[in-house]
C-alpha cells in the first residue's frame, strides 16, 4: 500500500491525514490554534504556534497509522488562503503575526484604491474584487507599521508568504507558492502567470520579498523535507493548493460547469471554468484553481461567503444551543421563519455585493420569536448566500446548473443540505469523504508522484454519500429569497 501525507492548516485548527492509495483516510490528528483579536475588526494568528502544532499533528498522525516518514509517498499543503505573513529569511522569525483573511484593518486603504480608479485595472489583472479580504493590503500594512519593515524588506532581508508558503519553507527551505495561492493576493496577473509590477509598485511590496510561483501539482516538486528535520526524512512536499481549489480538486470537478460548495466556518462556491480566465460581471471572483507541470492552468469562479457555520457557533456562545449538531433537529421543529431572516454580515458581505461596511442583521421579530426560529433563520440565511452565489455562477456562464458537490463541517447537517438544494433549485450531493479538502491535495502531491495515473483515476475513485433534490414549491422559495435580497439591502444602509 502506498501512502501520501496531507497538511490541512485552517482558520481554526491545524491538522494532517494519511491516506492510502484509495482515497481512504489511514488516520489524522488535528490541534487548534488562538485566535487573535488585537483591536475591533483584527484577527491574527502565531505563525509560530502554527508551524508547532503542524510538527505535532504530522507525527501524531503518523504514530497512528503505525508508519514513519519514509513510508509517505509525498506531502501535499492546502491552508487557509490570504493569511499573510513576514518573516525574517535568515532566522526564520516572523516579523509580526499572521494577519487572517477576516481581518479588516486594510479596508480604509482599499476604499481609497477604488476611488483613485483602481478598481477595474485590480479586476482584469488579478481577478478579484478589491477588498482587505486580500492579501496586499495585509502585507502593505505590516511593511508601512512594524518598526523597520519596509527598509528590511527593500534590502532583502525579509520574506513574504501566504500559510502554504511558510510550511514549506519551514518544512523545505525552499520559498515558494503556487499558482492557486498566488491569485489570492490581488498582486498576481493570472492571465500571464506572474506577479504584477503595477500593482507591486502601488501598495509597495518589493518583488525581493515574494516566493517563487510554481504549478499546483509539481513534478520537480516544491522541496524536500530536512532529512535532519524532525521528520528525519525526505520527503518530497509535490503538492499545493489553497483551500477551495483543494477541494473542488478533492470532489473531482474536474470539467468546466462542474461545481462544488463548501461550507464550513465560513462558505466558498467554486465553478471550475476550464483553461479561459473569465473576468466576472456578476460579483464573483475568478481565480487559478490549479495547475499540473507542462499543463495550461485551470481558472474558476469563486463566489465568497464569509459567514457560514460561523453563525451557528455564535447562536451555541450566544446559549441559544447548547451545540452546532442541535442546530439540525431545532430547525425542523418549526414550519418556517414566519419572515423571520438572520443577516450574519460578521466581517462585511462579499458575492456578490462586496461591502465590507456591512452589518449584521435580525429583521422580522415578533414577541413570540423563539429559538428555534432563530436557528432556522441562521440556517437559512447560508442557504440564501448560496442562491446568491449560484445565480451569479449562472449568469456569468450563461450555463444550467444541476447538481451541486457540497463538503465541509456544516454538510453533515442534512436540514442545510436540504434548504440549499430547496433555495437554489439545484441537486445536491454529500461525498462519502467529507475531508476533501485534505483527500484534493493529497490527490495533487500523489499525482505529481506517480501514485494516481490521472485525474480519470481520482474521478472514479469519488464516492456518493447521499443527494439532496429540491422539494419545496418553487413560488414560495423565490418569494422568501426576494425578501432575503431586501433584508440584505438593509443592513448595507446601516451607518
Amino acid at each position: 500500500m502506498k501512502y501520501i501525507g496531507a497538511i490541512d492548516q485552517g482558520t481554526a485548527a491545524t491538522k494532517f491525514h494519511v491516506f492510502d492509495e484509495t482515497g481512504s483516510v489511514v488516520a489524522d490528528a488535528a490541534r487548534d490554534h488562538e485566535q487573535i483579536y488585537p483591536e475591533p475588526g483584527w484577527v491574527e494568528h502565531d505563525p509560530l504556534e502554527i508551524w508547532d502544532n503542524t510538527r505535532a499533528v504530522v507525527t501524531g498522525a503518523l504514530d497512528r497509522a503505525g508508519i514513519d516518514a519514509d513510508d509517505l509517498e509525498a506531502i501535499g499543503i492546502t491552508n487557509q488562503r490570504e493569511t499573510t505573513i513576514v518573516w525574517d529569511r535568515e532566522t526564520g522569525d516572523p516579523v509580526y503575526n499572521a494577519i487572517v483573511w477576516q481581518d479588516k484593518r486594510p479596508t480604509d486603504r482599499i476604499d481609497e484604491l477604488v476611488e483613485s480608479g483602481w478598481e477595474e485595472t485590480i479586476r482584469e489583472t488579478t481577478g478579484l474584487e478589491p477588498d482587505p479580504f486580500f492579501s496586499a493590503g495585509e502585507i502593505e500594512w505590516i511593511l508601512e507599521n512594524v518598526d523597520r519593515a519596509r527598509d528590511r524588506a527593500e534590502r532583502g532581508e525579509l520574506r513574504f508568504g501566504n500559510i502554504d508558503t511558510w510550511l514549506v519553507w519551514n518544512l523545505t527551505g525552499e520559498h515558494v507558492t503556487d499558482v492557486s495561492n498566488a491569485s489570492r493576493t490581488m498582486l498576481f496577473d493570472i492571465h500571464d502567470l506572474e506577479w504584477d509590477g503595477d500593482l507591486l509598485e502601488e501598495f509597495g511590496v518589493p518583488e525581493a520579498i515574494l516566493p517563487e510561483v510554481r504549478p499546483s501539482i509539481d513534478e520537480e516538486y516544491h522541496g524536500l523535507t530536512d532529512a535532519d528535520g524532525f521528520l528525519d526524512a525526505e520527503v518530497p512536499v509535490a503538492g499545493m493548493m489553497g483551500d477551495q481549489q483543494a477541494a473542488l480538486f478533492g470532489q473531482a470537478r474536474f470539467e468546466a460547469g462542474q461545481i462544488k460548495h463548501t461550507v464550513g466556518t465560513s462558505c466558498v462556491m467554486q465553478m471550475n471554468i476550464g483553461t479561459d480566465a473569465t473576468i466576472s460581471e456578476h460579483g464573483l471572483n475568478t481565480t487559478l484553481a490549479y495547475q499540473q507541470t507542462g499543463e495550461e492552468p485551470r481558472y474558476a469562479l469563486e463566489g465568497e461567503i464569509f459567514t457560514g457555520g460561523q453563525v451557528i457557533e455564535w447562536l451555541v456562545e450566544l446559549g441559544v444551543l447548547e451545540d452546532a449538531a442541535q442546530s439540525d433537529e431545532l430547525a425542523r421543529s418549526v414550519d418556517s421563519t414566519g419572515d423571520v431572516y438572520v443577516v450574519p454580515t460578521f466581517q462585511g458581505i462579499a458575492t456578490p455585493y462586496w461591502d465590507p461596511q456591512a452589518r449584521g442583521a435580525i429583521l422580522g421579530l415578533e414577541r413570540g420569536t423563539g429559538p428555534e426560529t432563530l436557528v432556522r433563520a441562521a440556517l437559512d440565511s447560508i442557504a440564501y448566500r448560496a442562491r446568491d452565489a449560484v445565480d451569479a455562477m449562472k449568469a456569468d456562464s450563461g450555463l444550467d446548473i444541476d447538481r451541486i458537490r457540497i463538503d465541509g463541517g456544516m454538510s453533515a447537517n442534512d436540514f442545510l443540505c436540504e434548504r440549499i438544494a430547496d433555495v437554489t433549485r439545484t441537486s445536491v450531493d454529500r461525498p462519502v469523504v467529507r475531508e476533501t479538502t485534505a483527500l484534493g491535495v493529497a490527490y495533487a502531491a500523489g499525482l505529481a508522484v506517480g501514485v494516481w495515473p490521472d485525474t480519470d483515476t481520482i474521478r472514479d475513485q469519488w464516492q456518493l454519500e447521499r443527494s439532496f433534490d429540491p422539494a419545496s414549491d418553487a413560488e414560495t422559495i423565490d418569494a422568501e429569497y426576494e425578501q432575503w435580497q431586501q433584508a440584505i439591502d438593509l443592513t448595507r444602509e446601516w451607518p
